[in-house]
């Protein structure tokens, strides 16, 4: 705020143009003058941004009245921020008026100052800085004197083109060929820059220039509205251009481009030679003499292509009514508007400081959703004269700031439905102009412009708008939003369309729409569009595609049509030259899986219409309320296949509809889902598995809590195996041991795993914590507590097998119980038992309190891992698709050789955290969205400085937000590298304490990138061959030594990423009945047994990698440290030798015996060590 006082000053008295008032509030420059030039006076610009934060926050006053003592201090070190001395007096000087009107602003509007700053900066960011522009005008003024000079041609016929010179083509589909009147080119009438770079809105990376050409009148003859003429004569003129700038030094390059990707609309492209290439593109535009053209010809309901032209037929049919071509008028009355719309839009733009800074934000926002570019886009034109509308209807006036603007523009767009209702900025009521109505009729959306004649979103379908609005009422919630970062979310956060939306297709082949055209009967449309066969039949596929998946998706949302820009030298892109046209859908969670589309009653007139949607699939149903029905059922067994019900859907309808082959459309909603399948005929993703897990579990917690005989009873039963959240990456399925592949213990009814024979299937024991009521008789000591709860143990066992005959083994610290197929570990807890482990008596034998690692171990297993079990089993009833997620994210760690060096209950959190704050996105409702956004999560999240928040439950208020973000600032360096804060575990971040170190995560995060990166490149892409699996088997060259299993003593081999293709059988059979059976080997995996040796004994030599779900490799890292020679102790030899350096003795690992200790420890289950690298020559 001091800078804005100063520049009054420096104004002179009477503020140098106008008050300072006109300007509006907020720290807008004024117009034309560069934030920085005004407070260049000041040193540094670290000085600049402190006055900026301190006034933002409503601190003192930054800077000193001018010419104070200031030409002897001396600049402070460069970045570095000083504060401003201050004399007493201007300390405590009341603020001004308009200082108390920022300060007021920021509180009302921002829900922090921080927002207010971040935009400030945005905006300078993104603004064009002065030089540039000079250096743009330099170039244009270049070009206008190049134009003048061209010479004229003499008149020839349209389709006669041979004087065109050789090295450029036509940039226009002439299609068909033949049509009448005469072309000669003539120097422009005249020159005019329109559009965004003269109202100073045009905003970085991308800045283009659009010039308006002028085409004299005399090129024009009468009935060049007609046939294309008109769009011919256009593109020629622009060739003509071309081909001389193509000679000149001036330009870096000359090409072609449609406008908008528009076909009927050829632009010509010019950018500067040499360095200056990147700074700017300057757009020419070849546009009609003013008022050549009467505009009545042009009504959305007239017509202005013959149909015998279009079709090549001699004669048109006697009597036979011309269809009206809106869109083609439009395209041509777009042209004729150009200047009128650059003036309308400079009146709206003075004295509105606040329109520039809004616009740019609306542009960035747009621009991050993919919505600014293509045919029928939003773009920031579009944006521009939104405002000027909303400042017509007075809901916005020119006080306003950047930021009120740009939420004005999405509270309208998110609460009006321009495809229903349709906006027009013409001001007379002239009858004789079409009305709203006339244009809802030809357009899908509608805002018409000043003239009352042109319809701004002739382009858009109703589909695009709906995705604009849906994305405004988003970004309004995250605004209103106080916890949320709305300035990250909304502004520096991309939303491709992979992560946007839940599942994803692509037309492969656009050309078969040109049969869709034909079946649809879309003639008009093509002739309207100039034969686009993508533009005419895009809008009935979308709407074709919304009404089928009706109650199922909020959203179908499209790609927009591309087009890139050619050489002159080369023939204009085809229409199929888009490419793929991809389509996304987001869906209500609660009824996309719905394999019943109820339809009206059979005696119904509406039946009919439902019949001849649905074709052979609809049938009548009798339902239980009696009535009988149309209806549509759908083939769906496991929840997996339920999922793509939509794919069925999209599938039926476009071939039904629109001809469209099933060859044609690439449907990626699940192709990830194949890593976390097993067996061989995986139809299903397991989720069913989980759920009879679940369901076993149930019945046994309910079966401890009524037995009989206890001799105190059991308050709790609390799981903690990750199936009991759903997020078991392979949740275990029901087994009953083959004795013939197991040795006997006669005398215990014992089995072993036989030696001769492959390994056993691994079984995993799911772990339950019981807890015991609280009694006076217990035990206060910690030796007495752990005998008490061994006595416990044999005496679950003993009274679950004579109540409910389960076959039972009791041990020391727990008890399995072998029910349904299968093991529950039950582990008996006693609430004071982690207290009582705390208890240290000092040497002057007092009793004091103190964390242990046996306490806090204690009270992770039995507190802290059963609280996080409910609460994401609760996540799992909310959100269908949380626990599939979190396997497939499991999945890919562990793929990555990571899985020992980063905790289960860490990648369930993080899971949790995009499903619990997923802005500027919606909870996932698909295993593949959710993985991309974890990758994404990993990959782009800020974990040196910021925590990671989980609200489970919602435990944590604002208040509890912010302290926990100041006090991990105020104690980062004692704080875990990956910092995790959950409501019952605010400081310690417990899940990640231990583990990653920071070189894993360094590694993880690089993996994470580049896997983005790979699959997103192949999900968009679906001519490649789309193997998504590549993105699960790690690189291994990293490693130093590589050890080769034998996979046959590998419990787990099933389920590796690529599936073995022969198995062995692993001697138990998928079978739970059976009451008389010996008890099943647990837990037993053979070679987490030899890498547990491996870490206990070259723990302090070297890493060990591997991937539990059926790896067949072990990797070793060398650590760095340990290869430096160490002074000679008897103490430290083990794995080294002795050599001489310098003449003296030192010990250095003995490698070669290591690699030979890798094979002796794993004799059996070893088949070779493989020595990758020479890092060990010392």
């Amino acid at each position: 705020m001091a800078v804005r006082r100063r520049r009054r000053r420096q104004r002179g008295p009477d503020g140098g143009g106008g008050t300072d008032g006109a300007a509006g509030p907020g720290p807008l420059p004024a117009p034309g003058c560069s934030q920085r030039g005004v407070c260049a006076t000041q040193g540094p610009e670290g000085a600049e941004a402190a006055a900026a934060v301190a006034a933002a926050a409503g601190g003192q006053r930054s800077a000193g009245s001018p010419g104070r003592g200031r030409g002897r201090k001396r600049p402070p070190a460069a970045g570095l921020l000083q504060p401003v001395k201050l004399s007493r007096a201007e300390l405590y000087k009341p603020p001004t008026s308009e200082e108390l009107q920022q300060l007021k602003e920021t509180e009302d509007l921002f829900h922090s100052s921080l927002l207010r700053l971040q935009i400030e900066e945005l905006l300078k960011e993104v603004t064009l800085k002065e030089t540039k522009k000079k250096r743009i005008d330099a170039f244009l003024h270049e070009i206008n004197s190049l134009l003048s000079s061209i010479p004229e041609t003499s008149e020839t016929d349209l389709t006669d083109q041979a004087w065109l010179p050789k090295g450029v083509k036509v940039p226009f589909l002439q299609v068909p060929f033949s049509v009448k009147g005469r072309f000669r080119f003539l120097p422009p009438a005249e020159l005019k820059v329109v559009g965004s770079y003269l109202l100073g809105t045009c905003i970085k990376p991308e800045i283009n220039v659009d010039v308006a050409v002028t085409m004299p009148r005399e090129i024009f003859q009468d009935k060049d509205n007609l046939n294309q003429r008109y769009h011919r004569k256009r593109a020629l003129y622009l060739a003509y251009i071309a081909h001389h700038f193509s000679k000149e030094k001036l330009f870096g390059s000359v090409t072609f481009a449609y406008m908008n990707s528009n076909h009927l609309k050829p632009i010509l492209l010019l950018r500067p030679q040499g360095k200056d290439e990147k700074l700017v593109t300057v757009r020419l535009h070849a546009c009609p003499a003013l008022g050549f053209f009467k505009p009545s010809r042009f009504y959305p309901s007239k017509n202005n292509v013959r149909t015998a032209w279009f079709m090549e037929q001699s004669t048109s049919k006697e009597g036979a009514l011309e269809p009206p071509t809106p869109h083609y008028n439009n395209s041509i009355l777009c042209d004729t508007v150009l200047l009128s719309h650059l003036h309308f839009l400079s009146n709206v733009a003075t004295d509105f400081p606040g329109m520039k800074d809004g616009l740019a934000l609306l542009k960035v926002w747009l621009h991050q959703r993919q919505l600014s570019k293509g045919l029928g886009c939003f773009n920031g034109f579009l944006a521009s004269m939104l405002v000027a509308y909303l400042l017509t209807k007075r809901k916005i006036v020119k006080m306003m700031s950047g930021y009120q603007v740009l939420r004005n523009v999405l509270q309208f767009l998110a609460t009006t439905d321009l495809s229903m209702t349709g906006i027009s900025l013409a001001k007379d009521t002239d009858s004789s102009l079409p009305s709203l109505a006339d244009f809802h009729q030809a357009f899908e959306v509608v805002f018409v412009d000043p003239s009352g004649l042109v319809n701004l979103c002739a382009d858009m379908t109703a589909s695009k708008y709906h995705q604009v609005q849906f994305e405004a009422k988003r970004s309004m919630e995250i605004l209103d939003d106080s916890t949320m970062d709305g300035f990250q979310v909304l502004f520096m956060t991309a939303k491709p369309m992979l992560r946007a939306f839940d599942h994803i297709f692509h037309l492969k082949h656009v050309s078969k729409l040109q049969s869709a055209c034909k079946k649809m009967q879309l003639l008009n449309e093509l002739m309207d569009r100039g034969g686009n066969y993508v533009a005419a039949a895009l809008p009935f596929i979308v709407s074709l595609l919304s009404r089928g998946l009706a109650g199922r998706a909020l959203l179908v949302a499209h790609s927009l049509p591309q087009t890139p820009e050619w050489p002159i030298e080369a023939e204009p892109p085809k229409h199929k030259d888009i490419g793929p046209l991809a389509f996304g859908l987001l869906f209500f969670p609660e009824f996309a899986a719905s394999t019943l589309e109820k339809g009206p009653q059979a005696n119904r007139p509406e039946a009919q219409d439902f019949r001849t949607f649905w074709g052979e699939k609809s049938e009548l149903r009798r339902f239980q309320d009696g009535t009988i029905c149309e209806a549509v059922v759908w083939e769906a067994n496991t929840v997996c296949q339920k999922r793509l019900i939509p794919e069925q859907i999209v599938r039926h309808l476009l071939w039904l509809h629109a001809d469209i082959p099933e060859s044609s459309v690439c449907y990626t909603g699940a192709l990830l889902e194949s890593v976390i399948k097993t067996g061989q005929e995986a139809s299903g993703t397991s989720e069913e598995a989980m759920v009879s897990v679940v369901c076993s579990y149930d019945d046994l917690s309910r079966k401890l809590w009524n037995l009989e005989g206890l001799p105190l009873t059991v308050t709790a039963v609390q799981g903690v195996h990750p199936a009991l959240r759903y997020t078991d990456v392979f949740p275990p399925i029901p087994m009953k041991p083959v004795y013939s592949f197991h040795t006997r213990i006669r005398n215990k009814d014992l089995l072993l795993p036989s030696e001769d024979k492959p390994c056993p299937a691994y079984i995993s024991p799911l772990k339950v914590v019981c807890h015991m009521e609280g009694s006076g008789r217990w035990p206060q000591d910690k030796e007495a507590i752990k005998r008490i709860k061994a006595a416990f143990h044999l005496q679950l066992a003993e009274l679950l097998q004579q109540q409910h005959h389960l076959i039972c083994r009791p041990a020391v610290t727990h008890t399995d119980v072998y029910k349904d197929g299968y093991v529950f570990r039950l582990q008996v807890a006693y609430h004071r038992e982690p207290l009582i482990l705390k208890e240290v008596v000092t040497p002057e034998g007092m009793l004091k309190y103190q964390d242990t690692e046996e306490s806090q171990q204690l009270e992770l297993e039995t507190v802290h891992l059963p609280y996080l079990t409910s609460s994401l089993h609760g996540l799992q009833q909310q959100h269908p698709a949380f626990g599939s997620t979190c396997r497939l994210a499991k999945r890919w760690v562990s793929a990555q050789l990571l899985s020992d060096h980063i905790s289960e209950e860490c990648v369930d959190l993080l899971m949790a955290y995009l499903f619990l704050h997923p802005a500027p996105f919606t909870p996932p409702s698909s295993p593949q969205v959710g993985f991309l956004r974890f990758l994404n999560l990993l990959a782009t999240f800020d974990w040196k400085n910021s925590p990671l928040i989980v609200n489970l439950n919602a435990g944590l208020t604002d208040a509890d937000c912010t302290e926990i973000k100041n006090k991990f600032v105020a104690a980062r360096s004692r704080l875990p590298i990956m910092f995790i804060a959950t409501p019952k575990d605010k400081w310690t971040s417990m899940w990640t304490k231990e583990r990653p170190s920071a070189q894993i995560l360094q590694r993880l995060l690089v993996l994470a990138s580049e896997s983005l990166r790979v699959l997103e490149e192949q999900l968009m892409d679906p001519l490649s061959s789309q193997d998504v699996k590549m993105v699960f088997r790690p690189p291994l060259d990293f490693y130093d030594v590589l050890i080769h299993l034998n996979p046959n003593q590998i419990p787990r081999h099933l389920e590796s990423v690529d599936r073995p293709v022969k198995s062995f059988s692993r001697g138990v059979v998928k079978n739970s009945a059976g009451v008389k059976i010996l008890f099943p080997v647990v837990d037993y995996d053979p070679v987490q047994c030899y890498l547990q040796e491996l870490r206990d004994a070259f723990s302090d030599l070297a890493l060990f990698f591997y991937d539990k779900y059926g790896g067949e490799v072990i990797a070793v890292l060398w650590k760095p440290l340990s290869f430096q020679p160490q002074p000679f102790k008897v103490s430290s030899m083990k794995g080294r030798m002795v050599t001489t350096l310098n003449n003296e003795l030192v010990c250095v690992p003995n490698v070669e015996a290591i690699l030979e200790d890798f094979e002796v420890l794993g004799e059996g289950l070893v088949k070779r060590v493989e020595a990758r690298t020479e890092k060990w020559t010392i």
